[in-house]
């Protein structure tokens, strides 16, 4: 009994949403107590309201990081909560400071995703104190700065907090999001593995779909891995704990690289060796791995040992079936089955190699090299790259830009309408714009919808809860519950954040007042705040995500140049996993995953603007089918000593790198793309002649270099349509308007 509470306590503690949301029970639970034994009861609102934009604001980093990171968040609540505190009685300098501040602040999010946080946060922590001034009736003529002191001093409770948690369990977030990437990986696993379902009919588009769309997380999980390491790194350079998880990240990496790996055409694999049991065990063999990757995960947030006992037999099956193959050859074509059967075995020795890694990954002990420790760091560098960083945005076609300007021009729309109609509690009209206008129409609809029913269902569960629990303590309970839960749900489930966080005002403002008046003002304004952010997405430079298409998929071709490009150097040179490697490699994943994303958000907006998608979920298909061959010439490099001399190939090379530059450069000019040259067609040929008295090296990289040429085709066509169907569907005046 004993053994199962522990495990259970171990698996609670394990949980990404757990630390965090206790850490801001305990911040809620402080003011909560603070507020009842000083009999200060008036002051927990405005504590309240600090602690929950400071953990607004939190990003994962070390505890100096975050250090830093808290003293610049307390400046700017200071700055901010008294600049409204300021201006508030003078409407037209309010307004105006309203707008150019959530212009400024946005623009600053354009440094990076820290700053975006603590911006935005900074913009909330405005509002908040908005309806704490009106909460008390107006700005005090004395004491102006008591607000905005109660304020940051609950933004300074919890930072402090943070600061001590991420003191004592540093390493804690880094396992989690590996935990996090390993699981997806081991999803994109499975997903691959239905890929070498031997049945007749399958259509295999859809699931190369959604191996794409699963890539788009595994590369979102590495990247917030990445982060996570790098900011532990700095200043670290000894911790053997810290090089443990840089082995895994790096471990990580070379397991996606081997898994979004391509060998041949599935359908034909299936075809030949329909009546053989060995795609049967490549099938079995990824679904094993896949757990396996999961197991790892799930060991390295428990601490327990790894087993991957069962993938190391389906490897072992696997490699049977294989030779027998060679000594049983299926069918009449010996041409076709000499063929594939080699594929076959080029795709066993990347599965070999995959379980290798596997069972590195339970070896803490492994040495890194000097170039396995560098990471690119993403922040900026000081004041003048920051500087390039935000004026690099100031053009109508950056959505930051863009979005700058519509939540800029809501808010102010939104505190007009506020000033004409005096509603009650009106400033969380302004609140609620603010969370609900997204960057995307998309986002925002989505948004729009679960804010709206979240708020109902947290007003009725609050007249409930305060009808049946009239007591101040029970109150209390319930506002520190409710402050808890929406923390623990606003990444994932935003509807249930916005009915705890609704739930927690009216508790919060019974104990100052009478919250059943809250009510029908909170739903009404939570109606007009929407409905502006909706109007303001509609109207206000509307970034339809269709319109930009042709950049992503060009970004994506663009991408994939540049990868294909260094692993010919790569090739020549010989096998090294450096920085302009990892880079080229992680970069034409991202824009693979960019173009999956901005797909998605296509697929939420009204249907007059979704006449692009069918073209651009073909051409992703497409270009991740490439991705996979790329990937593919990647994981079989050879060191120097190695290295493949193919001088022969230059003129393949250029050529096929000339047309996904072609092909791009069509792309962002909204242009069909002109007639490749050579023609793709004359390069499959002069690939497929000498495959078959090749080494097993040497024709790897034909063969693959001959499914890349086979795409070339494809690729152009669907461009061409895609671009096509944007110009008849826009017309000359809106293209240019878009442009």
């Amino acid at each position: 009994m004993l053994d199962r509470l522990t495990h259970s306590l171990r698996r609670l503690w394990a949980l990404d949403a757990f630390a965090y949301s206790l850490r801001v029970f305990i911040a809620l639970t402080g003011v909560m107590l603070w507020s009842w034994l000083f009999g200060h009861i008036e002051q927990m609102i405005p504590l309240f309201l600090g602690v929950i934009a400071s953990a607004l604001a939190e990003t994962d980093d070390s505890w100096q990081g975050r250090l830093r990171a808290l003293l610049v968040t307390l400046v700017c609540f200071a700055i901010a909560s008294l600049a409204v505190e300021l201006t508030f009685a003078h409407p037209w300098l309010f307004g105006v400071g309203l707008g150019l501040a959530t212009f400024l602040m946005i623009m600053l999010g354009a440094i990076g995703q820290r700053y975006a946080t603590i911006t935005t946060a900074t913009l909330i922590l405005s509002v908040y104190t908005m309806i704490n001034i009106e909460q008390r009736g107006g700005v005090p003529a004395e004491n102006l700065w008591h607000g905005p002191l109660l304020l940051v001093a609950g933004a300074a409770w919890y930072g402090a907090l943070s600061i001590a948690w991420q003191a004592l369990f540093t390493h804690q977030p880094v396992r989690q999001s590996l935990a996090a990437l390993m699981s997806e990986l081991g999803a994109y696993l499975d997903i691959k593995a239905s890929l070498f379902e031997p049945l007749r009919g399958v259509d295999r588009s859809t699931r190369r779909l959604a191996l794409a769309q699963q890539n788009a997380r595994v590369v979102s999980a590495l990247n917030e891995a990445k982060e996570m390491i790098f900011s532990r790194l700095q200043g670290q350079h000894n911790s053997a704990r810290i090089d443990r998880y840089l082995r895994l990240y790096l471990i990580a990496q070379d397991i996606h690289e081997r898994a979004s790996s391509t060998h041949y055409d599935y359908d034909a694999l299936a075809e030949h060796f329909f009546h053989s049991d060995v795609l049967f065990r490549c099938q079995r063999l990824l679904h094993q791995q896949g757990r396996s990757c999961r197991a790892l995960g799930q060991a390295l947030l428990l601490r327990q040992s790894f087993d991957h006992g069962g993938s190391e037999q389906a490897l072992g099956d696997l490699r049977a079936s294989l030779e027998y193959l060679k000594s049983h050859p299926p069918g009449e074509d010996a041409h076709q089955n000499h063929r594939l059967l080699r594929s076959l075995t080029s795709l066993v020795i990347n599965l070999d190699e995959l379980e290798r890694q596997l069972s590195r990954a339970d070896n803490p002990d492994l040495a890194l090299d000097e170039h396995d420790r560098k990471l690119l760091d993403r922040s900026p560098s000081g004041i003048r790259d920051g500087w390039q960083r935000v004026r690099g945005h100031l053009r109508l076609s950056s959505p930051i830009l863009r979005h700058a300007l519509r939540l800029s021009s809501a808010l102010v729309a939104g505190y007009l309408l506020l000033r004409l109609i005096h509603p009650t509690q009106g400033y969380w009209i302004l609140l609620t714009t603010l969370f609900v206008c997204r960057s995307s129409f998309g986002a925002t609809h989505r948004f729009l919808q679960q804010r709206i029913i979240g708020t109902v269902l947290g007003l009725v569960a609050g007249w409930a809860l305060i009808t049946l629990f009239p007591w101040d303590a029970a109150q209390s309970l319930i506002a520190v519950l409710a402050g808890v839960l929406f923390f623990a749900a606003r990444i994932r489930h935003y509807m249930v954040a916005t009915a705890a966080i609704t739930l927690m005002v009216l508790a919060c403002f019974n104990q100052v007042g009478d919250g059943f008046d809250l009510i029908w003002p909170r739903l009404f304004d939570t109606l007009l705040g929407a409905g502006l952010a909706a109007l303001a997405v509609l109207l206000i430079l509307p970034d339809w995500q269709g319109r930009r298409l042709n950049r992503e998929a060009a970004s994506v071709v663009t991408a994939s140049e540049a990868y294909f490009r260094e692993i010919v150097h790569q090739y020549r040179g010989g096998k090294r996993d450096d920085l302009d490697y990892r880079l080229a490699r992680r970069n034409a994943h991202n824009a693979d995953a960019a173009l999956s994303g901005r797909l998605a958000s296509v697929m939420q907006e009204p249907g007059q603007y979704r006449h692009d998608a069918d073209e651009g979920y073909r051409l992703l298909v497409i270009t991740h089918s490439i991705l996979g061959h790329l990937s593919a010439l990647g994981a079989h490099r050879r060191s120097v000593s190695e290295r493949l001399e193919m001088q022969e190939l230059d003129s393949v090379l250029e050529a096929i790198s000339g047309h996904l530059s072609t092909i791009a450069g069509a792309l962002s000019r909204r242009e069909a793309p002109s007639v490749l040259s050579p023609p793709p067609s004359a390069l499959i040929e002069q690939l497929e002649q000498p495959l078959d008295e090749m080494e097993d090296a040497r024709r790897l990289v034909y063969t693959q270099l001959l499914m890349i040429c086979q795409q070339m085709t494809p690729l152009a066509e669907v461009a061409g349509r895609l671009v096509d169907q944007q110009g008849r569907h826009r017309g000359p005046f809106r293209s240019a308007r878009s442009a």
